[in-house]
């Protein structure tokens, strides 16, 4: 346990914003892409499925590298039941607050758009029960499955505190064959549960407790692997012509999958190895990027890296009932496009601002206990005791 801060990595804190914000756009697309959705346009636009499934492909593999990477620094700096406590309460109760307050109504919403509610009593229990996992969970998997790896964490960072590794570990042909192996294991574990129990793959908490954490378990541990050994960090801050030749050509392969695969067949287990990878090279493009261009700090990046979950909590339903209600009505789907980034964007800045006033939703939506308020006699006294000012203090 060290109480030394660790210097602001402003460029990861950015592309986490970034990678947090893209959610807008990605799910936007999905409206206008040929992807069946809860909302679809009539006509689908391939411009904007390209723009869907290139976001798809990389998009969470480094949000959850980044994820470890700070995980592990704050692991560093507390003992470990505080830093458990902490991590679980700044994902968990957003993660609960956003079921209770938006998707338990964007289910209600989605069941009257679609027609839905009238077949729900004829459903059996498991049906039901299954159903509300997936929708009430929706997109908020990332935070379950932050839960669950924080817990993972505990005993996975504790070994990696004991143990060095090689720096010749660090050449990114072995981590890449080391990723490709991973993809083989979940796609095997995959491929055995569809011969010996299909129905367990349609189960939703199986799929976002289990396969879910699985799929993204070792970025998880990529991120804290980079912030321990600077050689490794040094590796993904600097452009590499292969990882980038290879993102590309990866991202092929996915478009060649998502085209002529069959998901009764080895689609899934094969988009689980391009992913692997192309997650793993996405992850020194998007650093290298990064770093070069965001790794400044201006009060309008601290802003948005703070409003991010907020806005990407409230961002879904608001895309639904923009699909379900406004896209009909605009014909063009660029134009649709267009006017539900500025829909959901600027209501969600709106209710960010409205959210930011009310002290009880600042701690459900962030999972941070508020600070007190000090009254002025208590205060003046203070400062004249340390001889600081009103003006100076934050």
């Amino acid at each position: 346990m060290s109480n030394i801060p660790a210097q602001r990595e402003f460029f990861l804190d950015s592309i986490r914003a970034w990678l947090m914000l893209l959610g807008i756009p990605f799910h936007i697309s999905l409206i206008y892409s040929s992807h069946h959705w809860h909302v679809n346009s009539n006509e689908p636009t391939w411009w904007l499925t390209l723009f869907n499934d290139f976001i798809h492909a990389f998009r969470m593999q480094v949000f959850f590298v980044i994820s470890g990477y700070f995980s592990y620094m704050l692991f560093l700096r507390y003992s470990r039941a505080k830093w458990w406590k902490i991590r679980v309460e700044r994902v968990g109760i957003p993660m609960l607050t956003a079921v209770a307050l938006l998707t338990l109504p964007q289910f209600l919403m989605l069941q009257y758009v679609s027609g839905k509610s009238e077949r729900w009593p004829q459903l059996g229990f498991y049906e039901k029960y299954n159903t509300l996992v997936w929708e009430l969970v929706s997109h908020l998997w990332f935070l379950l499955v932050l839960v669950i790896l924080t817990t993972l964490g505990v005993f996975l960072f504790r070994r990696l505190n004991q143990h060095a590794v090689a720096k010749n570990t660090f050449s990114m042909i072995k981590l890449s064959a080391l990723f490709l192996v991973f993809g083989v294991i979940w796609a095997s574990l995959r491929r055995a549960l569809l011969i010996v129990y299909l129905p367990i793959l349609s189960d939703g908490l199986f799929n976002f407790t289990i396969m879910q954490t699985l799929l993204y378990l070792p970025f998880f541990m990529l991120g804290a692997v980079v912030f321990k050994y600077p050689a490794l960090k040094m590796r993904f801050i600097t452009p590499s012509p292969g990882c980038y030749f290879g993102s590309a050509l990866a991202f092929a392969a996915y478009l060649l999958n998502q085209r002529y695969g069959n998901g009764a067949g080895w689609m899934y287990e094969t988009e689980c190895l391009i992913l692997m990878l192309m997650g793993l090279w996405m992850t020194n493009v998007v650093f290298s990027l990064g770093y070069r261009f965001l790794n400044t700090h201006s009060p309008g990046v601290t802003y948005f890296v703070n409003a991010s979950l907020f806005i990407y909590l409230v961002h879904h339903p608001l895309t639904l009932a923009f699909g379900a209600f406004i896209t009909p009505h605009i014909p063009s789907n660029t134009l649709g496009f267009l006017a539900g980034l500025v829909f959901v964007i600027g209501i969600a800045l709106i209710l960010y601002e409205l959210h930011l006033r009310v002290p009880l939703l600042r701690f459900l939506f962030s999972g941070k206990p508020q600070a007190r308020r000090v009254n002025a006699p208590a205060c003046n006294e203070i400062c004249r005791q340390v001889n600081v000012g009103d003006t100076n203090r934050r």
